[in-house]
């Protein structure tokens, strides 16, 4: 099923890695929180930066393991927009 070689499918998969990686990330971040394991919380950006260097699992199977350069430069090309994006407006997004 994940072996398709397609750029549509390598930007999908781009999107829906961080997006699902963001919330396990929040959510682990919150259960310690309120069990008081965790003595401090991550804020927002932090979550997102982690989550966005998720993409870096499937880009190295894509392109390295299945060499399939289409799918590989989909996520890639997701990652960077995403990465840009971040970067060029964190402050007014996070500052909200």
């Amino acid at each position: 099923m994940l072996k398709k070689d397609h750029y549509i499918f390598g930007i999908a998969i781009g999107i829906i890695v961080p997006i699902v990686l963001f919330g396990i990330i929040y959510l682990l971040n919150f259960l310690l929180i309120t069990i008081d394991i965790a003595k401090f919380y991550l804020d927002l950006q932090t979550h997102v930066l982690i989550s966005l260097f998720g993409n870096l699992l499937p880009i190295r199977y894509y392109f390295v393991n299945l060499k399939y350069d289409k799918t590989g430069r989909g996520v890639l090309l997701v990652t960077f927009i995403l990465i840009l994006i971040f970067f060029g407006l964190k402050e007014h997004i996070f500052n909200l």
